[in-house]
């Protein structure tokens, strides 16, 4: 298995975030904690945007529980905004979506660990102590790389343009997905406006297309042919991200 580093707090976690918009399983979780930590306070969150505005008022806890399906987000997409925004506390996801690829992912990423929802609650518990040790936890199902494509190899297959984009191409190709107009999405990426603008003429000569709906079209075009190749669609819901 792989190593991934991430900063962890050791011996004991006194404070936690969980985010997780069913509230009988967010107390679980937290009855879950109050078993491995005595007196550990527990904040709760039901979007990834109450979540944020815990974090900005203050609120630092030594681990955030995390779920991939909320209201307002779905998929790693928000574990990736939401890693922006404390890359200093680690991210325990638990979530209903259970594919290799995306597990991978989401520790290539950063997370401090992957339980899947249905995990009984002294595992959790067992996890959770893990993780206040300074080790990485991913169920033992997961620790082998199984033999399959990546998200990006049948990108890749299925629209090879798609694939040759920079990186930041790619960043700038998502906000187009998401509909944000070049000021916006030069403020989220920290550029200058004439530089999206030029990032966003080469990746429209690239992909061979006239105008930013076209591009979008063709993202959304490779992400549905994608969905009907694989046995897993919820891990390429960061296609275009």
């Amino acid at each position: 298995m792989q190593h991934f580093d991430v900063a962890v707090p050791e011996e004991t976690i006194s404070s936690v975030l969980i985010v997780d918009d069913h509230p009988l399983y967010s107390d679980a979780l937290a009855s879950a904690l109050g078993g491995v930590f005595a007196d550990c306070q527990v904040e709760k969150a039901g979007s990834l945007k109450a979540a944020l505005a815990l974090l900005e008022s203050g609120f630092h806890p030594d681990l955030v529980m995390f779920d991939l399906v909320l209201p307002d987000v779905n998929g790693i997409s928000g574990f990736i905004s939401l890693r922006a925004h404390v890359p200093d506390i680690p991210i325990l996801v638990i979530s209903s979506m259970t594919s290799h690829v995306l597990v991978t992912s989401l520790m290539n990423e950063g997370a401090a660990g992957f339980l899947p929802k249905d995990t009984p609650a002294n595992v959790i518990q067992t996890v959770l102590a893990e993780i206040a040790a300074g080790r990485k936890y991913v169920p033992k199902d997961y620790r082998q790389a199984r033999p399959a494509e990546t998200p990006e190899d049948l990108l890749e297959n299925i629209h090879p343009k798609l694939a040759a984009l920079t990186p930041q191409q790619q960043k700038v190709m998502k906000l187009i997905c998401e509909g944000k107009p070049n000021k916006q999405i030069a403020y989220e990426l920290d550029l200058a406006e004439a530089t999206v603008k030029a990032h966003i003429t080469a990746l429209l000569r690239r992909l061979g297309v006239s105008n930013r709906t076209q591009a979008a079209l063709m993202v959304e075009a490779a992400h549905a042919q994608a969905l009907e190749s694989v046995e897993e669609p919820e891990a390429l819901s960061f296609l275009c991200r």
